[in-house]
């Protein structure tokens, strides 16, 4: 079983995936209420789906993260719901990154 995390509240939670050829890799990382970054579970397996998310949400109430205040990740279909389910009274907030990202491919090459 995973050690508790010492913290009980997270005011930023970031939550991406990265993809390697040949398994997925997910780094959750936060930022507690003094300010300081706290990388929380480097995930390894399962897929890019909101069930898949939830379950890692889970695995962070069952570490002790009582509280989110804000959790920043990418578009992915359903996200807001399963955020809503893990920690109601958190905020969702799409990464800016990923809105750059997928809006530029909206705009032609010229431009």
């Amino acid at each position: 079983m995973a050690e508790p995390i010492p913290f009980r509240s997270i005011s930023v939670l970031y939550i991406d995936a990265i993809h390697y050829p040949v398994r997925d890799n997910g780094a959750i990382l936060g930022i507690n209420a003094d300010g300081y970054k706290e990388m929380l579970i480097i995930e390894v397996g399962g897929h890019e789906s909101s069930k898949y998310r939830l379950s890692v949400l889970n695995g962070l109430m069952n570490c002790g993260v009582k509280d989110i205040l804000l959790l920043c990740a990418d578009g992915l279909s359903g996200m807001k719901e399963v955020v809503a389910a893990a920690f109601p009274k958190t905020e969702y907030q799409r990464c800016i990154v990923h809105q750059v990202r997928n809006t530029m491919k909206y705009v032609s090459d010229k431009d």
